[in-house]
């Protein structure tokens, strides 16, 4: 298992590799998301939010809106570091932290405010730019399996023995 400094040096050694791929795959617009995506997947949305991490320590003054999902995921458990579900349970809390903010908002202010509606429609509407930061940030999950030795852990193989 990597520690947190190992982590960073191997986001940023396999962004530029990771982007000239996509790049050449293409288009050079795809290969700078998908770097945009990585770096925030690597830096600040890495599968150790769960812990106390340098990716956690990242979000500095608001890594308070991390505490209910340190709670409620187990490290290296199949909803932190799983492929793919990893992300996307990652993805859908901060999804929902926005929407609750939006909505305090909402009721704040006594007006709409659309902040998750305009934040979805802006990844609708931009699904292709969208979906190569997504990519970029799963990427940067696969890595970060990969360097702990994953993406099955163990651990996961020997409860569905039991």
């Amino acid at each position: 298992m990597s520690s947190g400094k190992e982590h960073d040096q191997s986001t940023s050694l396999w962004v530029l590799p990771f982007s000239i791929c996509l790049g050449l795959l293409f288009d050079l617009q795809s290969g700078l998301l998908g770097a945009v995506g990585f770096i925030f997947g690597g830096y600040w949305f890495s599968p150790d939010l769960d812990t106390h991490s340098n990716c956690l320590k990242r979000w500095g003054i608001i890594r308070f809106i991390w505490w209910p999902y340190r709670k409620t995921i187990r490290h290296r458990s199949f909803f932190s570091h799983g492929p793919l579900i990893g992300t996307l349970v990652r993805v859908l809390y901060l999804f929902t932290l926005i929407y609750l903010l939006a909505q305090s908002l909402n009721i704040l202010n006594q007006k709409e405010i659309f902040i998750f509606k305009d934040l979805i429609n802006f990844l609708i509407d931009h699904t292709k730019e969208s979906t190569f930061i997504i990519l970029g940030i799963e990427a940067s999950a696969w890595l970060h399996l990969i360097k702990d030795g994953d993406p099955l852990p163990a651990e996961w193989s020997q409860k569905r023995r039991k």
